[in-house]
């Protein structure tokens, strides 16, 4: 889709009812969900980050910005996310915290986004995060720059793919909670998406759809 022509559409975002759970529904990994329903939040008391879902021009087309985590001992190690991370003492908001992390994460100055607005959270239970996903866009062509010892790339995702249907895939895979279980996901290259990072993507595919 042509950068311009999102542009015109986007603002309608701001007045679709977000399908919130029943979006994350088609993404949740088996056990997850029960798991989710056994959580009493009130003694747990969930760390909060908050991601940014940018849309961006390359070569006029518009391009979705997704990362690859590097390689550590922990639950999301080499995984495909949004850039964003745990929320700090310094943050206004949380909104604060999705720019302030992109800036950080992956170079791209605040005063280049343009937020449209939140979405859903989603709660990830082997870390035991609450992530707020705010959706923005930056209208000029993006310059990377990666914060090393936590991104090891880039995967840019053009929108038309994004709403391509055959990119939906299930594929088997052992997990923090099970193993050998059938896991829903994207497939994007030779990447697939799956656990919070799909079920964010199935909410903003699922809205995209209502407004383009």
């Amino acid at each position: 889709m042509h950068f311009d022509e999102f542009l015109k559409q986007a603002p309608k975002i701001l007045n679709v009812e977000l399908p919130a759970t029943l979006a994350h529904a088609k993404m949740v990994p088996p056990n997850r969900e029960e798991l989710i329903r056994n959580t009493d939040f009130s003694k747990i008391i969930p760390k909060r980050a908050a991601v940014m879902m940018l849309f961006y021009p390359k070569n006029f087309q518009t391009h979705l910005a997704l990362i690859l985590r590097t390689s550590y001992n922990g639950v999301h190690s080499s995984q495909i996310a949004f850039p964003g991370g745990k929320v700090e003492l310094e943050d206004f908001d949380l909104k604060h915290t999705a720019l302030r992390e992109t800036h950080e994460e992956i170079g791209i100055h605040p005063n280049s986004i343009n937020v449209i607005r939140a979405f859903t959270e989603v709660y990830i239970p082997p870390s035991n995060f609450m992530v707020y996903p705010f959706l923005g866009y930056s209208q000029d062509e993006l310059e990377f720059v990666l914060q090393e010892d936590e991104v090891a790339g880039i995967v840019e995702f053009p929108l038309l793919d994004f709403l391509d249907d055959k990119i939906l895939t299930t594929t088997t895979m052992n997990t923090s909670y099970a193993g050998s279980i059938d896991v829903p996901g994207f497939q994007v290259k030779e990447h697939f998406i799956w656990g919070a990072t799909a079920m964010i993507l199935s909410e903003l595919k699922e809205t995209l759809k209502m407004v383009l």
